[in-house]
């Protein structure tokens, strides 16, 4: 009886069994869904946003309806985390309060981000006098005291929303600024930057195509941190009186309403807002985590 050789599939059959190729994006999406307080913290965060942005939707209160002859009534079934001395339900008024603590919060993040990392990225890439310059002027507004000119121009200027984006993205972009810098710095000596240089392309189009899309992970991770500084700062300035003023209000302006109450029975007019700060400044820090190992190929936990 003859044997029969095991048939081998011919490269000519049409079978390809070429791996395929994976990029850079689903590279970084494994690697940030694989972090899974990363990913819960997002899902509480978008959560969170579409509940303060869709309280329309959400809470038959209408936050501004005042009750002068109510008063104030804890946690139930009516409303679950009671009314504030006007009447007003709290839920409600924390979900409106959110929205302007958010846009102020990431306004200020995207603004001071973008304008550090060009500040940053025109001293690294240029250096000599550019360089000398944009560092000394950094350097100046590290050393400005912020709650102190905070303070000054929102009395000179208003305490509106705009204000408070326009000022605190005025001293918080220096140390983005300086990370840049340094990344810049570091692969601007690179083959394909010395190549985009050769082929005569322009420092600007270096810049934004070859440059920033290979320091993306650190801008990145410094914007989550801008945010958090930011809603931070924001609520200080608004506990303190010099940020938002009546008839808008934040978390940090609530906080700052219901300080009398501390110690009695309403001092739950304290923990629904402060519990959205914390919240809130915890998500991110996750997701910046997050986003942190997704960017360094190098992390442990890929």
């Amino acid at each position: 009886m003859t044997a029969v050789a095991p048939e081998v599939p011919n490269v000519d059959d049409g079978l390809d069994f070429a791996p395929e190729p994976i990029t850079q994006w689903k590279l970084f999406r494994r690697r940030f869904f694989r972090h899974r307080g990363a990913v819960i913290a997002l899902v509480v965060l978008i959560l969170l946003v579409i509940a303060c942005f869709g309280v329309s939707w959400i809470s038959p209160f209408d936050p501004n309806r005042l009750d002068l002859l109510a008063d104030s009534v804890g946690p139930g079934s009516a409303h679950w985390l009671g009314t504030d001395e006007l009447g007003r339900d709290q839920l409600t008024r924390i979900l409106v309060a959110g929205q302007l603590s958010l846009k102020i919060a990431f306004s200020i993040a995207i603004l001071s981000v973008a304008f550090g990392t060009m500040v940053g990225a025109v001293a690294g890439f240029f250096g000599a006098v550019a360089d000398q310059f944009l560092m000394r002027l950094t350097d100046v507004f590290l050393v400005v005291p912020e709650l102190a000119i905070l303070a000054v121009a929102l009395e000179g200027f208003g305490s509106t929303g705009i204000v408070i984006i326009l000022v605190l993205s005025g001293l918080f972009w220096m140390g983005i600024a300086r990370v840049v810098r340094g990344q810049v710095l570091a692969i601007r000596e690179k083959e394909y930057v010395e190549a985009a240089r050769a082929a005569g392309a322009r420092p600007a189009r270096i810049i934004v195509r070859h440059i920033l899309p290979n320091i993306i992970g650190p801008i990145m991770v410094n914007m989550t941190l801008a945010v958090t500084a930011a809603i931070i700062t924001e609520s200080t300035l608004s506990f303190l009186g010099f940020g938002v003023q009546p008839p808008q209000t934040s978390w940090g302006r609530m906080l700052s309403s219901a300080e009398g109450y501390v110690g009695s029975d309403k001092s739950y007019l304290i923990y629904g807002p402060g519990i959205a700060i914390l919240v809130t400044v915890l998500c991110v820090n996750f997701i910046g985590d997050g986003l942190r190992d997704a960017f360094d190929p190098q992390s442990e936990k890929h």
